[in-house]
């Protein structure tokens, strides 16, 4: 199998897209003008404390507070005493969010309004950005990442990805850290990266990441709070840190600014892959030239057609996504369960691909097609399953319900690929479905006839989108001629072309030509 990593820079926008045989599986984009927060470390101070949900808000610096819940306070924090509480010492840091430290939030934690203050110093990090209304969502579980290792200042010991299943595998790989005699107090976990590279490759990250956390906490001591103590790599960076590994046959850059910073840090961390990366200099756009423009188009669709003939329909609101799996045109020899079964596998690698593509996270509910059959439906789930177990994001599978439903959770971070690069349409408010012509003509002649009972109107304006001012001329004309001689008032029907569809404004005037406010109605935002 062939895979490559694309990247495309543009002024505004940097994209990276990792191929397999052409087809593209994983894609991240990231804009200047929407900067991201996630895995950057601040030293921020509480503003206000919610015992209600066991949260405080944390003012860090960016104009919006965040969220940090007690279930990822620090021990450090409850074991100090609060009249001289500040962010902790972390000469050994404090434990991280990822790996085994996990397991100390399990642990009796007293309540928030026991733990901290208004005004008290907290060491964060942000874990999810902002989605919505609701704040970026904190933590004070630290973690810098590298290539092979993640520094975790306080655990005080190693441990492995959890990824990592071969026991092996695991206990050499924790030797070899043990080998290296990292300093006391400074926890690290080796990620998946870290398999079968020699011991010179982790002493040279896990040096690196100590010289960092050394100026972390340099800035954490000397600078006050509200501060950016720590910021994450830019996209590109964090992409090949992360993402590339030897199987990845060649990384192409089409800017040669990010093409000389890609190679530095490759020399830095990876010299040995340094003759895997290209400057592709065609004239052709970059992502032109592999057909992944219009790939990128179809993330934008509600509908997404599978070979077979069947498709999937995806739906978003704020915390959950509803994924609809129809099976089209599509038949097996007349055998409905078959053609059930066939779609509905086929739809599963689809789902798991779309959802790395679109970035979806939070609660998931897939509808397939029923199958009777119990090994058609094991089948289905243990397809999603494993299609789902190449995802970097966390995420649980539940078994399919009678309903044909499986309902699954992924892991959250940032906003969606199609929440950050569209807005909610001003016609329809978000909706996707607008009024009919007939439904504004309607509500108009509810007005007019409120109208015609007041003893002051003698004038009425009705401006309304073009459609529904042809319907209210013609298919209402005798309703209309029949409430001016009833209220002794004349109504006038006006239009523009830029008149959104559910565009309605009355106007209503007396014998003087002043507005009766208590019968006009005026839209909320006129377009």
């Amino acid at each position: 199998m062939k895979k490559e990593m694309l990247i495309n820079v543009q002024p505004e926008e940097s994209r990276v897209g990792i191929l397999e045989d052409g087809v593209l599986e994983e894609l991240y984009i990231e804009r200047s003008s929407l900067e991201s927060h996630v895995g950057n470390i601040y030293k921020g101070r509480i503003v206000n404390i919610e015992s209600s949900i066991q949260a405080a808000f944390v003012d860090f610096g960016i104009g919006r507070n965040g969220f940090l819940h007690v279930s990822d306070v620090d021990s450090e924090y409850y074991k100090k005493d609060n009249d001289s509480k500040t962010a902790p010492d972390k000469s050994s840091g404090s434990r991280t969010g990822s790996g085994s430290s996990r397991g100390s939030r399990g642990r009796y934690k007293p309540p928030i309004q026991d733990i901290f203050r208004r005004g008290d110093e907290v060491l964060v990090q942000v874990i999810k950005e902002a989605v919505g209304t609701k704040g970026p969502t904190l933590s004070t579980y630290v973690s810098v990442p590298g290539r092979y290792l993640v520094i975790m200042p306080g655990l005080g010991r190693v441990g492995v990805s959890r990824k990592i299943i071969d026991e092996d595998i695991r206990r050499k790989l924790r030797d070899t850290i043990l080998e290296l005699e990292p300093p006391k107090g400074l926890g690290f976990i080796i990620r998946t990266a870290g398999i079968d590279r020699s011991k010179d490759d982790i002493s040279r990250d896990m040096s690196y990441l100590i010289r960092l956390w050394k100026v972390i906490y340099g800035r954490l001591k000397r600078l006050r709070s509200p501060a950016e103590i720590y910021k994450e790599s830019d996209l590109i960076t964090r992409t090949i840190r992360d993402i590339f590994s030897g199987d990845i046959d060649t990384i192409l850059i089409d800017d040669e600014r990010a093409f000389e910073r890609a190679k530095e840090f490759l020399k830095l961390v990876m010299p040995h892959f340094v003759s895997r990366l290209k400057l592709y200099q065609d004239k052709e756009p970059l992502f032109h030239r592999y057909n992944l423009e219009e790939e990128i188009e179809q993330i934008q669709c509600r509908k997404v057609p599978l070979r077979k003939g069947g498709s999937i329909v995806i739906d978003q609101t704020e915390a959950l996504v509803a994924i609809d799996v129809n099976s089209g045109n599509f038949r097996t020899d007349d055998n409905a369960e078959e053609t059930a079964y066939q779609i509905n596998v086929e739809a599963a690698k689809e789902i798991s691909r779309q959802l790395r593509l679109r970035d979806l996270g939070g609660v998931i509910v897939n509808d397939f097609i029923d199958m009777r059959d119990e090994k058609h439906r094991r089948g289905v789930e243990r397809v999603l399953r494993q299609s789902i177990s190449r995802d970097r994001a966390r995420s649980k599978v539940l078994r399919m319900s009678s309903l044909g439903l499986i309902e699954m959770t992924r892991q959250r971070i940032r906003s969606s690929v199609q929440r950050s690069i569209n807005q909610e349409c001003q016609v329809c408010g978000g909706k996707g479905i607008v009024k009919t012509a007939e439904s504004i003509a309607i509500e108009a002649m509810r007005i007019l006839q409120l109208a015609s009972h007041h003893e002051d109107v003698r004038v009425v304006k009705i401006l309304v989108h073009a459609e529904a001012a042809s319907y209210l001329s013609n298919k209402k004309r005798q309703n209309i001629l029949q409430l001016e001689d009833d209220g002794r008032m004349e109504i006038l029907i006006s239009s523009e072309s830029d008149f959104s569809a559910e565009y309605l404004q009355v106007i209503c005037l007396n014998s003087k030509g002043n507005e009766v406010k208590e019968v006009s109605v005026h839209p909320v935002s006129q377009t």
